[in-house]
């Protein structure tokens, strides 16, 4: 958590609510917190030292600080950069134990499970070809890639694009699976 909000604090200063959206829209692809974890953590980087909060007084509405890397932070996040990387991420998700299950199980709950994790891989693929285009802003990828301050955060799109993607195939795929196995059944009787 704390590494992925210093990589968020890249972009400059940001609320703990703005972190949150940014969270939401962009490192989601590849880290999910909730927005409590997100205020815990950020408290727990200003007490250590890694990011210093501003207080800006609005009319109206609370006041809200605003937070940014100290130059502490930069050398953490430098440093993390440099660690070597642990095992490989795991999936762990619950759609696939019931995939897993679904033989002995209600097969139609199944087949709309499939279907709703298409529907949401769906949508997250729209807010990520919106937030392509809002970080191409007219140019190509490879104009882009020589011209942009920062890399990163368009190629971890890249990778979250690329994961979304694979979860509509697999589950067009498994649909249609499912789909042949009842009509087989059907006919068995």
């Amino acid at each position: 958590m704390r590494n992925a909000l210093m990589a968020a604090l890249l972009e400059g200063e940001a609320s703990g609510y703005d972190l949150a959206k940014a969270f939401d829209a962009t490192v989601a692809n590849f880290w999910m917190s909730t927005p409590q974890q997100l205020y815990r953590e950020l408290e727990r980087m200003e007490a250590e030292g890694f990011v210093t909060a501003r207080v800006v007084e609005q009319e109206r509405r609370p006041n809200k600080r605003l937070f940014s890397l100290t130059e502490a932070g930069r050398k953490a996040v430098h440093a993390y950069t440099a660690e070597p990387l642990g095992k490989p991420a795991v999936i762990r998700d619950e759609l696939l134990v019931k995939v897993q299950c679904l033989d002995a199980g209600d097969m139609e709950a199944v087949r709309a499970a499939i279907t709703e994790r298409m529907e949401w891989a769906t949508a997250k693929l729209a807010r990520y070809e919106r937030l392509r285009q809002r970080l191409l802003d007219g140019r190509s990828e490879e104009a882009y890639f020589a011209e942009a301050e920062r890399i990163g955060p368009y190629l971890t799109l890249l990778r979250g694009m690329s994961f979304e993607r694979e979860n509509l195939q697999w589950g067009d795929m498994a649909l249609r699976r499912l789909e042949q196995r009842t009509a087989a059944l059907r006919a068995d009787g």
